[in-house]
């Protein structure tokens, strides 16, 4: 998944990359979050905050993350499947933070052991019911707060 500024097109196959080993990465326009599995739905809640809380004690894990959006407007894109949604911040600039997650592994051996199923007529009916009855909901979380203005972009630079 990958949630960016709406102005900011250029993918960064780099902080893709990070994101597979790290669960969550970013450029400072782009953040890359890597699920355990693709075919499973996903939550994902943009929360804004006057100064972000620590990740709560249940977390699988964390880290911190810094997103610029000079449009003020946030897309969740789902990187085979085109956007999934928007949000729309108060103001645009600098918002730092954390992503939290909670239920990656869990979702991520449901998944697996649907794949398990035996191979027969009724399998990808099999998978197509198990996938949207999961029983745990992957889910990422970023606590944001509005950190500072962006930076002026100098159109004179080469």
């Amino acid at each position: 998944m990958e949630i960016y500024d709406a102005d900011a097109y250029l993918s960064d196959d780099d902080a893709m990359a990070t994101a597979r080993t790290q669960v969550v990465a970013g450029n400072g326009y782009h953040l890359y979050i890597q699920s355990l599995q693709a075919d499973i739905d996903v939550e994902i809640a943009i929360r804004l905050w006057d100064s972000p809380p620590p990740p709560p004690a249940r977390a699988e894990g964390s880290v911190p993350i810094s997103i610029e959006s000079e449009t003020a407007i946030l897309v969740v894109n789902q990187l085979e499947y085109g956007p999934a949604g928007e949000m729309s911040l108060p103001r645009s600039g600098v918002y730092d933070g954390s992503v939290w997650w909670e239920n990656r592994q869990a979702t991520a051996d449901y998944y697996q052991r649907t794949l398990d199923h035996p191979a027969d007529d009724t399998f990808e009916e099999h998978l197509t019911q198990a996938w949207n009855n999961c029983p745990v909901t992957e889910r990422y979380v970023l606590d944001l707060a509005y950190s500072r203005e962006s930076e002026p972009i100098d159109d004179d630079e080469p």
